[in-house]
C-alpha cells in the first residue's frame, strides 16, 4: 500500500519544540530529568487530542524510514518516544517511568540518565524495525525508553525496589526489586513474542529497549560495588558507613564559597546521609565553583579541583 509522507506541519514543530524545550530547561534549571520528560509527554498528548493524526504521522516513526528515499524522516526516532496513542497508554507508561525514573536518575545522575533513555529508546525502536522490515505502520510511545531504564537500573542496582504494576494474573501495584521486575517483563514480553499474540504493542521493542540497558548500562556504568548495591532506603548500618567511607574535606571545599546559594549547597551536602543523593548535590556544587584567582570555571576529577590556567588546586 502507497502512503504519502507528509512534511512535517507547523502543530509538529510546536511539539517538537516542547520535547526539546522541557529537557534543555530541566538541565539548565538542574531540574530532576524523570519530570521534564513526563512533563513533555503529558504536553505533546495534550496537543495531540486535538491534532491526534497529524502528530502520530509527522512525529511517530515508521520502519520504511531506514530506507534510504526516507532517511531523512529517521529524526522520528527520537519524536515519537514523546508520542502516544491514548490515555491509558500515556497513563500506564508515565506512572511506570515515575517511580522507577527518579530513584534511577539519583543513583547515576542526571547525564547518564538521559544518554540511557535515548539511546535505549531508539534501540528499541530499531529492534522493532529490524523484524518489520518497510512497514509503514508508526511506532509510538516511551516504552522502548523505559524498559531500557528498567534493564539499566536491574544491571547496576539489582537489589533497590521500586513501585511498579506487576501482571500476576491481574495487575497488582507492588514494591519490587528491579532485577526481578527486570525478569518478570523479559519473560511475559518473551512470551507475548513467542506466541506472536497480536495486541497492537510493539513487543519487540520492549525487549530491544530492556536489553540495550543492560548493555549501555555495562558500558557507562561499569560494575557496581557492593557498597552502592543497597535497596533505596539504607539502614543505619549503611549510612555509618556511607560516612566512614567516603567522607569529604569540606574545609577545603569552603574556600570555594562565594555566595549563599553555594553555602546553603555545601550545608546540604554536609548534611546528607544518602550516598547517591550527596553526591548529586555535590556535582551540582562543583558545577558552579570557580577560581579564586582568575573567577575561571574550575575542573574536578577524582577528588581533585582545579584551575586549567594552574591559578589554584585543592583535593577534597
Amino acid at each position: 500500500m502507497e502512503i504519502v509522507f507528509l512534511e512535517p506541519s507547523f502543530i509538529s514543530f510546536v511539539a517538537l519544540a516542547i520535547m526539546i524545550g522541557t529537557l534543555v530547561v530541566a538541565y539548565l534549571k538542574k531540574i530532576t530529568l524523570t519530570y521534564a520528560i513526563i512533563i513533555g509527554n503529558f504536553f505533546v498528548f495534550l496537543i495531540s487530542l486535538l491534532f491526534r493524526i497529524q502528530i502520530i504521522n509527522e512525529l511517530g516513526f515508521r520502519p520504511i524510514y531506514l530506507s534510504l528515499e526516507y532517511f531523512p524522516n529517521t529524526y522520528t526516532l527520537f519524536t515519537s518516544m514523546f508520542v502516544h496513542s491514548d490515555f491509558l497508554h500515556i497513563l500506564g507508561n508515565m506512572f511506570v517511568f515515575f517511580f522507577m525514573g527518579v530513584a534511577f536518575e539519583q543513583r547515576i545522575g542526571p547525564k547518564k540518565f538521559i544518554v540511557i533513555y535515548l539511546i535505549t529508546g531508539v534501540c528499541g525502536a530499531l529492534t522493532h524495525s529490524m523484524l518489520n522490515i518497510g512497514s509503514t505502520i508508526p511506532l509510538v510511545g516511551a516504552s522502548g525508553a523505559i524498559f531500557g531504564i528498567l534493564g539499566a537500573f536491574a544491571y547496576a542496582y539489582p537489589r533497590d525496589e521500586v513501585v511498579m504494576p506487576v501482571p500476576i494474573g491481574i495487575m497488582f501495584i507492588m514494591r519490587i526489586k528491579v532485577i526481578y521486575a527486570a525478569i518478570l517483563f523479559a519473560i511475559l514480553e518473551t512470551v507475548i513474542v513467542w506466541f506472536s499474540v497480536s495486541d497492537g504493542t510493539a513487543h519487540f521493542a520492549h525487549l530491544g529497549g530492556l536489553a540495550s540497558g543492560v548493555i549501555f548500562a555495562a558500558i557507562l556504568l561499569g560494575k557496581r560495588s557492593e557498597r552502592t548495591a543497597h535497596t533505596a532506603m539504607p539502614g543505619p548500618l549503611d549510612y555509618m558507613q556511607i560516612k566512614k567511607t567516603d567522607s569529604i574535606n569540606f574545609s577545603q571545599l569552603k574556600q570555594l564559597v562565594k555566595t549563599p546559594e553555594m553555602n546553603k549547597i555545601l550545608q546540604r551536602i554536609e548534611k546528607e546521609d544518602v550516598l547517591q543523593v550527596r553526591n548529586m548535590w555535590l556535582e551540582h556544587f562543583l558545577e558552579k565553583v570557580t577560581c579564586p584567582v582568575c573567577n575561571r570555571p574550575l575542573n574536578h576529577l577524582d577528588r581533585k579541583i582545579w584551575c586549567e590556567k594552574n591559578h589554584f588546586q585543592i583535593d577534597y
